[in-house]
């Protein structure tokens, strides 16, 4: 079911000149419900100018700070980044789903385990999470964070980061990245090129002795990493990744128009969500589930449509469906029948999908 519960913000902080804390006053009764993995993210909702606008962000506090907070850097024409940084205000009430995601690995306090984690711009959010957690409930581990950002003044969250630097010291090292401001070391000026992780490899990061590593941001950015972690040698299996999707690529949108032609016309589907059942059939308007129930009148979760947030997920309990795009789910779980309603195209004479999972 689409379990949205109206939040207060308590505190709307600007952290840079274009992108704003948002803190959360999560009543005593809904903490349970809401409680969270250190890298989870929420889904926003706001009626701005009378349409609906959901949008996800990752959460930057931990768990154990008792806290709810979001960061939300303006974007270019961003409905809801521009609102959030402009109109929002201390005291406004914003729909809010409970955390969700599967961007962390579990906390063991007995482990002695070293962390790398990148992150470029508003992906630092769901890396300080993690890093704020770990660092507090695994006493015996270390973190290295390599930071993307055109300036100095663009660090989001910089004062917090130095102070966890101070606090942990010794067992947490910052390397930041900027792409218009000059750094006396080289290596740190511009961004993340498969040569500058080869040098790192080389003279900051024992990939032998890697437990875990997560990045965050641009996918472009995210595959260039992993691809050069796996080439020294840093397994698969150790590397999670969070995408903040920035437009599909050439051959992602080849691969979406690809599973559009395949799209069975007049497919009549059926919705389980909340243990009822919805029935409509597919419109020619619609080439994926996900708008075509919502167009029919169903009442369905979901956040970016970009096949990156996995708000809409479901499972295929009967017919096939093609996926046009998909930046959320594991392999495992495509395995298991799960889907991205956002991205399913219909391809046999009747569906049943679950969103009960």
């Amino acid at each position: 079911m689409t379990d949205f519960y109206p939040i207060k913000v308590s505190k709307v902080q600007k952290e840079t000149k274009d992108c704003a804390s948002l803190t959360f006053d999560i009543p005593e009764e809904l903490k349970e419900k809401f409680g969270y993995k250190q890298g989870q993210h929420v889904t926003l909702k706001a009626m701005i100018n009378g349409e609906d606008v959901r949008r996800s962000y990752s959460l930057c506090s931990s768990p154990v700070e008792d806290k709810w907070q979001v960061a939300v850097k303006r974007i270019n024409g961003g409905v809801f980044s521009n609102y959030a940084n402009d109109q929002l205000k201390e005291g406004d009430h914003l729909e809010i789903m409970p955390p969700t995601g599967n961007f962390y690995v579990d906390v063991d306090p007995s482990a002695s385990r070293n962390y790398i984690v990148f992150a470029a711009g508003s992906g630092i959010t769901p890396i300080l999470s993690i890093i704020k957690t770990h660092l507090a409930l695994e006493p015996n581990s270390t973190f290295k964070l390599f930071y993307l950002n055109r300036n100095v003044k663009s660090i989001i969250f910089k004062e917090e980061i130095e102070a966890l630097k101070n606090t942990y010291f010794g067992r947490f090292e910052i390397f930041y990245f900027l792409t218009k401001e000059q750094r006396d070391i080289p290596l740190l000026n511009g961004r993340f090129t498969a040569e500058k992780i080869q040098e790192l490899t080389e003279k900051v990061i024992n990939v032998a002795n890697v437990d875990d590593c997560f990045i965050c941001g641009p996918e472009e950015m995210i595959f260039l990493i992993r691809d050069s972690l796996n080439q020294a040698g840093l397994s698969s299996d150790k590397i999670h990744y969070e995408l903040f999707f920035s437009g599909a690529s050439e051959e992602d949108q080849r691969k979406a128009a690809a599973a559009v032609e395949h799209k069975f016309e007049g497919t009549e589907v059926t919705i389980i969500d909340g243990g009822k059942e919805f029935h409509f059939a597919m419109d020619d308007d619609y080439d994926n589930i996900l708008d075509g129930a919502l167009a029919a009148g169903a009442d369905l979760p979901f956040a970016c449509k970009g096949g990156v947030c996995s708000t809409c997920k479901c499972k295929v309990l009967d017919g096939t469906v093609e996926m046009k795009i998909n930046y959320a789910l594991e392999e495992d779980e495509v395995a298991k029948g799960l889907v991205l309603s956002c991205q399913a195209v219909p391809t046999t004479e009747k569906v049943v999908v679950d969103f009960d999972v």
